[in-house]
């Protein structure tokens, strides 16, 4: 059976990357990350982080979004007047409100979509109250930034909390560096004054958000795919990918060498896109596969990403013969079961998750998909058509 091992969650990485930073910055050491996966996302926040350690002010996002969000009120926290540029759409991706707790607790922010985006002063503690259903990485970024605040702060969440799985996360890794946070029912209490103190290693987790493209491959082919490196005590969300494949009606087992999946009579399902967004895509390419219909809803967030993915998913697919129904917040799915997709041209709307879904429904298509635009995968994965490729399963699939 073909393998393959999983890269290092960038989730995981821009954490353990921003508590380092913090831990040498505030005097409690420094700390060997091993990360076996290079990415542009990482690589912006790799950059953002020597800036700041070396006191300089122009901070190069690139597009990631986590960089911005994660750094902009750990450098109000530390008085560090910065110049944050960003590229693609991240200039146009929301910030509120975010921006207006910031603004409200002591920094100077310039006008959102300003580019560079220019904050300064110095971040106060209190009280911060943020909607948990517009973006888990607003708090993540308070949750880094408030314990170097001198005094307590607390953040309220008001409404459900979307995404809780990556503020888990978040809580682990500061955790992991000695911070404090004192969980509540409807958010968090935050003591002031605390120094991240690093462990004298962190080793990255597998990324279950990747892993979801080579889990549903090998759920779309008759001989499978062993897919290494996943850990099932991971808090990633992403998980989630196995017990929605099992419903789909997907070969899953997990044992000591790794996960396989492999392919079956799938039929359609509903699905909550609340906690899993990021899995949306490579979900609605395997609903292609499905008899009867697949509703996703309450995945919104997803207009807010790299490109609008509702709609980017929706035209994709469609393009290559799927029939896929757009919702204000969701996709409706008609699978075409065996017969699958017909193939054709579709474009990345460079965006990472688009490019590596187009490339998994080619696993279901009877004829070529050209695809444009597949350099997006470069932000979280480039090696991914390089995999593709030696798994073989890169046949049905052209880039230019």
């Amino acid at each position: 059976m073909k393998e393959i091992k999983v890269i290092a969650s960038k989730s995981d990485a821009h954490r353990a990357m921003i508590c380092s930073a913090l831990s040498k910055l505030t005097g409690g050491g420094d700390c060997s990350i091993r990360c076996d996966a290079d990415s542009e996302d990482i690589r912006a926040t790799e950059a953002c982080l020597s800036a700041l350690l070396a006191g300089e002010e122009d901070m190069r996002c690139r597009e990631s979004g986590s960089t911005l969000r994660f750094l902009l009120p750990v450098t109000g926290a530390l008085g560090h007047k910065a110049a944050f540029y960003g590229e693609g759409r991240l200039p146009q991706r929301p910030l509120s409100p975010l921006y207006e707790e910031l603004a409200g607790h002591g920094c100077s922010l310039s006008p959102q979509g300003s580019v560079p985006l220019v904050i300064e002063g110095k971040l106060k503690p209190g009280f911060y109250r943020l909607p948990g259903n517009v973006s888990s990485q607003y708090i993540s970024g308070l949750l880094f930034a408030l314990p170097l605040l001198s005094g307590g702060s607390r953040i309220v969440i008001e409404g459900p909390l979307e995404s809780r799985s990556y503020i888990e996360m978040t809580l682990k890794v500061l955790r992991r560096f000695g911070i404090v946070i004192l969980e509540e029912e409807n958010g968090f209490t935050v003591p002031g004054g605390q120094q991240y103190k690093a462990p004298e290693s962190y080793e990255v987790e597998g990324d279950w958000s990747n892993g979801c493209f080579w889990l549903a491959a090998g759920a779309l082919t008759k001989e499978g795919l062993l897919v290494k490196g996943l850990s099932e005590e991971s808090l990633q969300g992403d998980k989630e990918i196995l017990s929605l494949l099992k419903r789909f009606g997907a070969g899953v087992c997990c044992g000591e060498s790794g996960i396989i999946t492999v392919g079956g009579t799938l039929r359609g399902i509903e699905i909550d896109g609340a906690q899993i967004p990021d899995m949306v895509p490579v979900l609605a390419a395997v609903a292609c596969r499905a008899e009867g219909k697949t509703v996703i809803r309450n995945a919104g967030r997803l207009r807010l990403k790299e490109s609008d993915r509702l709609t980017a998913v929706t035209e994709t697919l469609n393009r290559l013969g799927g029939e896929v129904e757009e919702l204000p917040d969701g996709l409706i799915i008609t699978g075409l079961g065996e017969k699958g997709l017909k193939g054709g041209k579709a474009d990345s709307f460079g965006d990472h998750r688009i490019a590596m879904m187009a490339a998994v429904a080619s696993l279901i298509c009877r004829e070529k998909v050209v695809l444009s635009g597949a350099q997006a995968v470069n932000k979280s994965y480039p090696a991914f058509f390089s995999e593709l490729e030696r798994l073989g399963l890169d046949s049905n699939i052209e880039r230019k």
